[in-house]
């Protein structure tokens, strides 16, 4: 069936299920299209509201967006490569890292002991030290620097005295007199 309108025709596809919407509703009259005619009849129609819901007309899409999508999806030698080789590197970052890591523990703990060996070392230094000095007789080591060996003290006039102008050290310009 075709309807014209101004100046556009247009052809209705579902004529015949149209003329049989009209003469069931029992007037031409109020029908639009699109709407559901009224129906004079001694029985009610089961309308399947679940499978209206379910059969929601689908969008169509358009020629580009399915091309899209279709590259999206197909993945061609190279792009599996390239993915192989950014896993690879990825992997071997990751690996790398992890060794770095393990090294730092070790060093830390290596660090440590050797700190503590360290310390062991400095405390048994010092308990030597002490032990040798408590056992050192100044008295008996200046009767043998005097009596056996003939050391005598300074007399005034080797004693020769410096200054010291706030420098780490001092620089020897001539021999020290005898």
């Amino acid at each position: 069936m075709a309807e014209v309108r101004g100046n556009t025709v247009r052809i209705n596809r579902n004529t015949n299920r149209t003329n049989r919407n009209r003469t069931k509703a029992g007037r031409n009259s109020g029908y639009k299209r699109g709407s559901q005619p009224y129906v004079y009849d001694n029985t009610a129609r089961k309308l399947n509201v679940q499978k209206a819901i379910e059969e929601k007309p689908k969008k169509r899409l358009s020629v580009a967006t399915r091309k899209n999508r279709d590259k999206a999806v197909y993945m061609n030698l190279g792009y599996v490569l390239f993915l192989a080789a950014a896993m690879f590197i990825t992997s071997m970052v990751l690996i790398n890292y992890i060794q770095l890591q393990s090294q730092i523990t070790n060093n830390v703990e290596q660090i440590s002991r050797l700190e503590s060996k360290l310390n062991d070392l400095k405390l048994s230094n010092d308990e030597e030290y002490s032990r040798i000095t408590s056992n050192i007789d100044l008295e008996e080591i200046k009767r043998i620097a005097i009596g056996e060996l003939g050391m005598t003290y300074a007399s005034e006039g080797q004693i020769i005295s410096y200054t010291n102008e706030g420098s780490d050290y001092v620089k020897q310009f001539a021999d020290i007199p005898e």
